[in-house]
């Protein structure tokens, strides 16, 4: 769902694991968030069979939104094509946080802060984030990492690692003791077996640098925008060298980086190779969307003013208009889709204003003329069941019901999907598919006791044995994922 329909959800639905009937319930997280909140990720990065679940709790704003979703794996195609991985190609998901950072828990999710396409000027520096964490993947780095971890004093890393998770949930919530606390646990973790696991991670880092180079080249592709990345990063942390214990951080100076790779780079038949003008189109676009979301409406027009004519500021400005909920906001969108009616996401802005303006009724109609554009876009399905949901029409129940069970057949981690399914359902008069259209969304946003209260009241109505009555035990069974030693 684009970016002002938003929930928060926590780490243990990034990171717990599936049972047996719930394999395609649990996969990748599917929400969004409002605000961005500052989390480290260093636990899911490093240790992610060892979060327990205290810390899996912690907050991560996520964003789900169909065109920049859709650009980004286009962008990664072929990175994941020529590293070997394109057949089983992990999942992308957008991370509220307008920092500039990617990180990779596993082989099958890349999580990208949305902060990298906001800073970013060409596709070229997105792709190179990618590609860099594709490197991750491809050369195993998170398996070696967990040996790694375990020969340098796995408690001592471990005491680290969510000492760090402590002082950024204390920041967040503005608690100073909470912030300080984490940081005694950092200093307090083993010097030798931390800085041990550093250089290590340090000399991964370095390897996915020159995957990352390798796959540019082998795509075709310039690494000036990688190269621009770590000039960017270089600059930040100007001021913050001299005082940097290079044995104390995990990944290398970025202008040591850089400097390790230009040469290299230039030497590429493909260095002065132009962005390509369609992503180059369709980054601006997506930039220009996620600020508008993710901002106020006044700083969206100061940085997209009227007399910029081009097609992203006009974008920007129409979601602008329908943040703030002015009464323009549809006939900026209209004139958007005059211009090119067969923009899916225009179509899909247009229902978001009407549904969010209380006009549910008319939102329908837009919404199906997404779907019809590109009839197997997920988030459109879910829309359009919202919309006929919300429309508070009986004789669209029906047909709710049907375009959102489509939706979940394809992504079984919308939380919106499997609410409007109960409220579907529930109108309807099947009380306990309802209640189990609500257990499994508690699943997917990891609500694990409520979940089961209400699988456990819906196998009362089932036929024992049926695939929902499975489904339903499946749930009220689930146990999350627990760390070793940790007391239950």
């Amino acid at each position: 769902m684009p970016l002002s329909s938003v929930r928060q959800k926590g780490l243990n639905e990034v990171l717990a694991a599936p049972v047996r009937g719930l394999a395609s319930l649990i996969k990748t997280p599917a929400a969004t968030a409002r605000k961005a909140v500052t989390l480290t990720c260093a636990a899911a990065l490093v240790l992610p069979v060892l979060i327990s679940p205290a810390h899996a709790q912690r907050k991560l704003p996520l964003v789900r939104d169909a065109e920049v979703e859709g650009l980004l794996r286009d962008y990664a195609k072929p990175i994941f094509r020529v590293a070997g991985i394109g057949s089983s190609e992990p999942t992308i998901i957008l991370v509220n946080d307008k920092t500039f950072n990617a990180f990779v828990p596993d082989s099958r999710r890349m999580f990208i802060n949305i902060g990298v396409i906001l800073e970013a000027e060409t596709p070229g520096e997105v792709i190179g984030v990618l590609a860099h964490e594709t490197g991750h993947i491809a050369g195993r780095h998170l398996v070696r990492m967990r040996a790694a971890a375990s020969n340098a004093q796995i408690m001592s890393v471990i005491a680290m690692i969510l000492g760090a998770g402590a002082a950024a949930a204390g920041a967040a919530s503005g608690s100073g003791s909470a912030t300080s606390g984490g940081a005694a646990a950092i200093v307090g973790a083993g010097s030798l077996g931390q800085r041990s696991f550093l250089a290590y991670r340090r000399s991964e880092e370095a390897a996915a640098d020159r995957a990352a180079l390798r796959y540019l080249d082998q795509t075709g592709q310039s690494a000036r925008g990688l190269l621009r990345n770590f000039q960017r990063m270089a600059e930040q942390q100007i001021f913050s060298k001299q005082f940097a214990d290079p044995y104390a951080i995990s990944h290398p100076m970025a202008q040591d980086r850089f400097n390790g790779l230009l040469r290299e780079a230039q030497e590429s038949k493909y260095f002065e190779k132009p962005e390509d003008y369609v992503l180059q189109h369709r980054h601006d676009m997506a930039k220009a969307k996620l600020f508008a979301f993710t901002s106020h409406p006044s700083a969206t027009l100061r940085a997209y003013p009227r007399k910029d004519k081009s097609l992203p500021a006009q974008y920007a400005r129409a979601i602008a208009a329908m943040q703030s909920r002015g009464k323009g906001a549809v006939g900026e969108i209209d004139k958007l889709i005059r211009q090119h009616p067969t923009n899916p996401y225009f179509h899909e802005l247009k229902g978001q204003a009407l549904l969010e303006g209380g006009d549910p009724k008319n939102a329908i109609a837009p919404f199906r003329r997404a779907l019809s554009i590109r009839p197997n876009e997920t988030q459109f399905m879910v829309w359009l069941g919202y919309a006929l949901v919300a429309s508070d029409n009986p004789a669209n129940l029906a047909e709710a019901e049907s375009v959102l069970k489509r939706a979940i057949q394809r992504d079984s981690n919308s939380g919106t999907a499997y609410a409007q399914l109960a409220i579907a359902h529930g109108r309807q008069g099947e009380r306990a598919e309802a209640d189990l259209a609500t257990a499994k969304g508690l699943m997917v946003r990891g609500e694990f006791e409520a979940a089961k209260r209400y699988a456990a009241r819906a196998q009362k109505s089932l036929n024992r044995g049926s695939a929902a009555w499975l489904q339903a035990d499946d749930i009220v069974a689930y146990k999350p994922p627990s760390v070793p030693g940790q007391r239950r």
